[in-house]
């Protein structure tokens, strides 16, 4: 079984707890208490604003990711017998680790 990212577990935890929250404040005898709606209107907002911000940020990670992907790719062309040359090192390198075993 695959193990979960720490971000996704951060996450998980985070929508956890939301939704214990959402639970005690949804609770019908708290409709009375005034401070209550206004509660649960900031919590809406700030899981909106956080999901926002973590989409944002996934996305902005993604674009970073690409962006080195393509680099590393025009290197690659522009540059091949090098990058073939640093392969065979490596290879070799793990090549001779693997046969002193």
């Amino acid at each position: 079984m695959p193990r979960k990212s720490a971000a996704a577990n951060a996450q998980a935890e985070l929508e956890s707890l939301v939704a214990d929250l959402r639970d005690v404040l949804s609770r019908k005898e708290l409709d009375a208490v005034p401070e209550i709606s206004r509660l649960r209107e900031r919590l809406d907002d700030g899981v909106a604003a956080l999901r926002e911000r973590a989409s944002q940020a996934a996305h902005d990670a993604a674009e970073r990711a690409r962006d080195v992907a393509h680099r590393a790719d025009n290197y690659a062309h522009d540059e091949p017998w090098r990058v073939a040359g640093v392969a065979a090192a490596v290879g070799a390198v793990f090549g001779f680790i693997l046969g002193r075993r």
